[in-house]
């Protein structure tokens, strides 16, 4: 008897240590989050000068339209860029499975933006879209298009900051649906075709289905790393004209290191903690209907 209960013990035994390394990287962080919330705790003190506020940071939170107008912007950066990665990361994936001359040095191309540090990406396109020397106005004053004050106006500096996240991050999406596709099992895409799929067919149901939980996985990382995203728009615009490209993690920042105030700091941390675990949980269960109505 001690045996078998033994035996059914040592699997537990084995994750014990990882198990150990998330609570002490992963719920430790997040209490210790929370409980600074409580705190008025001016940035460079010590914490024993901080004083107890209960839940007036959150209230304050809660009561700023300053928060919601940041995290307004944040939800159409993610929503615009992600949906754009997506569409171009399949493509691309589609176009090079397919045995095409110079195959090498493409994946090779369209993987560097990835490979790119992030403020070296911000450092980049800030040039790149510079009002008065910037290659961008250059290309639009060979076309005969009127020079364009990229980074000043509100809504192209929206638009500058998506289309450098998608150079940067469509190749993550590549890569994944890349991989997901050399994975496939080739008897069934012959079965499909001996069936008389046609190749536009055979993409949208037969791959794209079998790719499914690929592309859930890759949906998921994109949106959170989307949300927390930080040193490339620090670089470019620094959140202007205005709150025009003001990310969520850039007001976090601001909250913590201009204004000095951690607790209020924490608080904003939590929020975006609940909005991208409550996304990711609708996302899980809208693609997974039959699991979430076993669940309930």
């Amino acid at each position: 008897m001690p045996s078998a209960r033994l035996a059914r013990l040592t699997p537990y035994v084995y994750i014990l240590p990882a198990v150990l390394v998330m609570l002490a990287g992963l719920v430790y962080p997040i209490l210790s989050a929370v409980r600074l919330g409580f705190y008025d705790w001016p940035l460079g003190t010590d914490f024993d000068s901080a004083r107890f506020v209960g839940f007036q940071a959150f209230a304050e939170m809660l009561a700023s339209t300053q928060v919601w107008t940041s995290m307004g912007i944040t939800v159409a950066f993610v929503l615009i860029a992600v949906s754009a990665e997506l569409v171009l990361g399949i493509a691309l994936a589609l176009f090079l499975e397919k045995p095409v001359r110079g195959m090498r040095f493409f994946r090779t191309v369209f993987v560097l933006p990835m490979m790119v540090a992030p403020i070296c990406v911000g450092l980049i396109w800030r040039y790149l879209f510079d009002a008065n020397f910037g290659p961008i106005n250059h290309l639009s004053a060979w076309l005969g298009l009127s020079p364009q004050a990229w980074l000043a106006d509100p809504v192209l500096a929206f638009s500058a900051m998506v289309i450098t996240d998608i150079w940067q991050w469509t190749p993550f999406v590549l890569i994944m649906v890349l991989a997901g596709l050399q994975g496939l099992d080739e008897s069934v895409i012959e079965a499909a075709r001996i069936d008389g799929a046609s190749a536009w067919q055979q993409i949208v149901r037969v791959k794209l289905p079998i790719l499914k939980p690929i592309l859930i996985v890759t949906l998921l990382a994109r949106m959170i790393d989307g949300f927390r995203g930080l040193e490339v728009i620090y670089v470019m615009t620094f959140g202007g004209p205005g709150l025009s490209t003001e990310l969520f993690s850039l007001h976090i920042f601001k909250a913590a290191f201009i204004s000095q105030k951690l607790g209020y700091s924490s608080a904003l941390s939590i929020l975006l903690l609940v909005i991208v675990s409550a996304l990711s949980l609708a996302i899980l269960l809208i693609s997974n209907p039959l699991k979430a109505k076993a669940r309930r």
